[in-house]
């Protein structure tokens, strides 16, 4: 498998930017921040923060009464996160990880994180340690992507050869977006809603920025998922064709009873 402990390069900070900063990302990132239901002087932890793109704008909601706490697996990332949030005093950030949180029990009023739990190892922890730290009546917020709902308009066989590559070999819990309600369940959590985006994708350039698509596609060659050939024709077709690309977004309004 192509699962990887190492740490991100500095190139991944600029792709979740990226996201962070497009329609889609601005879109569904709207959507969890209202779901989340913050006010000042709530205690928020954002579970794998990453380079901290999220965290001014829970900052700006619990204001300096209260305190949002960061926290990610990789130094770099949490490096980077303090970096943003230095002149922002009640904001921490600190390494660690989302299976086993450095936080002590009914810790945080709120939890989010956002397209996390389809890296982990085990996401049963994920949600028990969600539980763990909420105080009860606390509320999390998940968002995870169904990496096997992606659609491409043009070649259907391309298409699928393409997701089964992504689904095998590229993200551990490919399909986790469909299972959160289960999940939550399962550790205790109460499900209050779980809503879906798809949002639509008209331009190949930014497809790639978002996706990866020609980066990934070229690995799915190299594995044996797809021949050259198909390949190359496929990514011809999507590049000066009429675009479109597609598929679902999930996000868990959680609450611990």
């Amino acid at each position: 498998m192509l699962y990887t402990t190492r740490e991100p390069d500095p190139a991944h900070i600029g792709f979740l930017d990226d996201l962070a900063g497009s329609d889609i990302g601005q879109g569904y990132k709207r959507r969890a921040l209202a779901a989340l239901d913050l006010r000042p002087g709530l205690t928020v932890l954002d579970v794998g923060c990453g380079p901290g793109s999220d965290l001014p704008a829970l900052a700006e909601q619990v204001t300096d009464r209260g305190r949002i706490v960061g926290v990610d697996l990789w130094e770099g990332m949490v490096d980077e996160a303090r970096a943003r949030t230095a002149h922002l005093p009640w904001v921490e950030v600190q390494v660690g990880d989302a299976q086993q949180l450095p936080l002590p029990d009914a810790a945080v009023d709120r939890a989010r994180a956002d397209r996390v739990v389809q890296h982990v190892a085990e996401p049963t922890a994920v949600f028990a340690e969600l539980r763990r730290v909420l105080r009860p009546g606390g509320r999390a917020v998940i968002v995870e992507p169904d990496r096997d709902s992606l659609v491409i308009d043009g070649n259907p066989a391309a298409n699928l050869a393409y997701n089964r590559f992504v689904c095998e070999r590229r993200v551990r819990n490919p399909r986790v977006g469909r299972e959160l309600g289960r999940l939550a369940e399962d550790a205790g959590l109460r499900v209050e809603t779980v809503l879906a985006d798809a949002p639509v994708i008209r331009d190949f350039d930014a497809a790639d920025r978002l996706l990866n698509l020609r980066r990934t596609l070229r690995r799915a060659v190299r594995y044996g998922y797809l021949d050259e050939a198909a390949a190359d024709r496929w990514l011809t077709e999507l590049r000066t064709g009429r675009f479109l690309a597609s598929s679902i977004l999930f996000i868990a309004v959680l609450t611990r009873p």
